[in-house]
């Protein structure tokens, strides 16, 4: 087709403001639609390549781009996701992935779950809605069903197609059911279990739920024999004879396998007798009316206080008569011992005050340096340095120079040639 010059014109004045248009335009991609059943596992994968497009390239070009790129996923008006939906994601490097089993009471309500994308090398934001429609599932739900605990894997490993489908074949051969299905899966971490070491042969665990629609196969009945339940009780692993078909590629933990048969627990419900309390299945819960009448609660406060009190107060006055009317005194008590251990009583405390008096009056001999001696110029005979009632318990063992009244004074020079004493 042959082009007017004034198109070309046209074309090259707004060939920016089209690009940009183009570029807004993508970046408000439609919702997309999915159609997931009740009660069977659903998995979505958020790949990292398709919100590519939605931030700038390198500067540089033809240089690959590969930015670390996270995922915020939320159901729309609300901080968090449903109940039943899950979100993995390791690395900014690694795709999400959205799991779950949808419920029975979601069916026929579409459930619109926002999910942004952040670009951790520009801060730019990309924004998608995915409009999950769950439909009623056909033959479900399947009345037997049995939960394994897989040690060798992680959540995000056992959601690939190839491998959970490894998984089913592996239950199928030992269960042979005519119809077999993937329920749920969940990580250990989401039932209180620990992340595991940094050791590449470490992995923390996932249970996966499965449901069939026949009983259960006596290979996974031997779970529950008594020898296999010792052994678990010991933390022995269990004798099961189908376990070879498992560990080729997945180690199954059989103390944690749960069998759980749908048809008894339906027996059980119908069997509940509906009486007082129990409301009927399409009963609504009445509040009582505002007509009855209140009830005055003062005279069970005056009970609830009264009893103890009055307890409390016959034992205080029990114990005061035993402490103050009942005492015998120091002259019944002297009445009634006999007059000889009053006596051999008397003597014991009086040589006892004895010992404690002559114990502070102790003769010890003096130190030299405290003996009388003559005065040297005089010929006096100076006394002691202390009396005879001085405590000399604390006498220190060198005596500090001290100016007696007879001590003579040795004449010291003055500047002025004088002499003094």
């Amino acid at each position: 087709m042959q082009t007017l010059p004034g198109m070309n014109l046209i074309a090259g004045r707004c060939g920016p403001i089209l690009l940009t248009v183009f570029t807004i335009l993508s970046k408000a991609h439609g919702d997309r639609n999915i159609y997931p059943s009740s009660g069977v596992l659903f998995v979505h994968v958020l790949e990292r390549e398709y919100y590519k497009g939605e931030f700038p390239p390198y500067p540089k070009p033809g240089e690959l781009s590969n930015d670390p790129i996270t995922f915020n996923t939320n159901l729309m008006g609300y901080p968090d996701r449903p109940g039943w939906l899950r979100y993995i994601q390791r690395t900014p490097f690694s795709d999400g992935v959205l799991y779950g089993s949808p419920t029975f009471e979601s069916v026929g309500k579409p459930t619109i779950i926002e999910i942004t994308a952040y670009n951790r090398r520009t801060f730019e934001t990309a924004r998608h809605n995915l409009v999950i429609n769950i439909m009623s599932g056909e033959d479900f739900p399947l009345p037997y069903q049995a939960e394994f605990f897989i040690k060798n894997m992680n959540v995000e490993e056992i959601l690939a197609s190839e491998i959970l489908g490894d998984f089913l074949g592996a239950v199928k051969n030992v269960w042979q059911p005519d119809r077999l299905n993937a329920i749920n899966i969940t990580s250990a971490l989401d039932r209180g279990g620990r992340v595991p070491l940094p050791i590449n042969d470490m992995k923390e665990g996932v249970y996966v739920m499965v449901g069939a629609d026949v009983p259960f196969s006596s290979c996974l009945r031997e779970v529950e024999n008594p020898q296999n339940q010792l052994r678990c009780s010991q933390e022995m692993e269990p004798a099961i004879s189908c376990d070879k078909k498992f560990r080729a590629q997945f180690h199954i933990d059989w103390c944690k396998i749960s069998l759980v048969d749908k048809t008894k627990q339906v027996l059980i419900t119908q069997e509940l007798m509906r009486g007082e309390g129990i409301l009927p299945d399409a009963g609504e819960y009445k509040p009582p009316s505002e007509t009855l009448k209140t009830r005055d609660y003062y005279i069970d406060f005056l009970i609830t206080l009264a009893v103890p009190s009055a307890v409390a107060l016959v034992l205080f006055a029990i114990l005061a008569y035993i402490m103050c009317c009942r005492r015998e005194g120091m002259e019944k008590r002297n009445m009634q011992t006999p007059d000889i251990q009053l006596v051999h009583h008397s003597a014991i405390q009086k040589s006892t005050k004895e010992l404690r008096d002559m114990s502070k009056n102790r003769e010890i001999a003096w130190p030299l340096s405290t003996l009388p001696v003559f005065h040297p110029v005089t010929g006096e005979m100076v006394p002691p340095l202390h009396t005879d009632t001085y405590d000399n318990t604390n006498m220190p063992l060198m005596q500090t120079q001290q100016t007696l009244p007879h001590q003579t004074q040795i004449p010291q020079q003055q500047n002025a040639g004088q002499w003094y004493t």
